[in-house]
């Protein structure tokens, strides 16, 4: 018999949502070959929107969005049974995305609850729009997916920090791959798999060796992100109310 295609895993998620945790975590998978934001170019040239050492990054990246779908996106490399693509959802503005509902690709959304990623968000752009924080984004392709009958699954980052095991567990079993520990733990500090723009985002995820334990911020919300907060909470508890949950026999169900 043919071997299956590979599969591609396509994460959609918001910025400072321990995506690049949950990469590195793929990246330890011996049968997964990982990409990060391989749209960031595109968004980059598209929206101008500011972002640390822009000018710099557009100089160095891809700005094709179409050719980065077709030969990065829906190419996996040779010799992997899973093509995990790193992507943040606002990247995907002005581009055809047909490819979402393709057979071969899984999508999957990790959120966090704007209370506590808008904070963290203001130490790179300092005065962020909702474009910037893409819960209307995610909240829009989850619609369009499971309207086609493509419905994605959604991780909360919180459920992720507090029980990556079990999280991860009913995430390979939706994929159909096994679980494999060696995701849960990985070498602290810069990684081959990081894009360009890793030394202004990647700080502390470099100096983790696995998911970090879940805490909640202490310090007050900040008065000038409660208009943004307003406009980002329906999204998020759009997409909250789908999350993967996980029962006492480590498998899950969506709410």
């Amino acid at each position: 018999m043919p071997e299956s295609p590979p599969l591609i895993l396509n994460l959609l998620s918001g910025p400072r949502n321990v995506s690049t945790a949950l990469m590195y975590s793929f990246a330890q998978r011996e049968d997964t070959a990982v990409v990060d934001e391989p749209l960031y170019g595109h968004y980059l040239r598209l929206t101008h929107a500011p972002q640390p050492n822009r000018e710099e990054l557009v100089r160095m990246l891809d700005t094709d969005g179409v050719r980065m779908i077709r030969e990065v996106i829906l190419r996996p490399p040779p010799g992997k049974a899973v093509w995990f693509i790193k992507n943040m959802a606002h990247h995907l503005v002005a581009l055809p995305t047909e490819w979402l509902a393709d057979p071969r690709v899984l999508n999957v959304f990790l959120i966090r609850d704007p209370v506590q990623m808008l904070p963290s968000l203001v130490h790179q752009i300092t005065e962020p729009v909702l474009r910037d924080a893409a819960y209307a984004d995610q909240a829009r392709w989850f619609r369009e997916l499971e309207a086609v009958g493509r419905k994605p699954g959604v991780i909360d980052s919180r459920d992720l920090l507090l029980d990556p095991a079990a999280v991860l567990g009913e995430l390979c079993d939706r994929a159909g791959i096994p679980f494999d520990s060696a995701m849960l733990r990985w070498e602290a500090g810069p990684r081959p798999e990081d894009g360009p723009w890793a030394k202004d985002w990647y700080h502390n995820v470099h100096r983790s060796t696995g998911f970090e334990p879940y805490g909640e911020k202490k310090a007050p919300f900040p008065e000038k992100l409660r208009p943004l907060l307003a406009e980002c909470l329906p999204h998020y508890e759009f997409l909250h109310r789908h999350r993967i949950t996980i029962t006492p026999q480590h498998h899950g169900s969506t709410q």
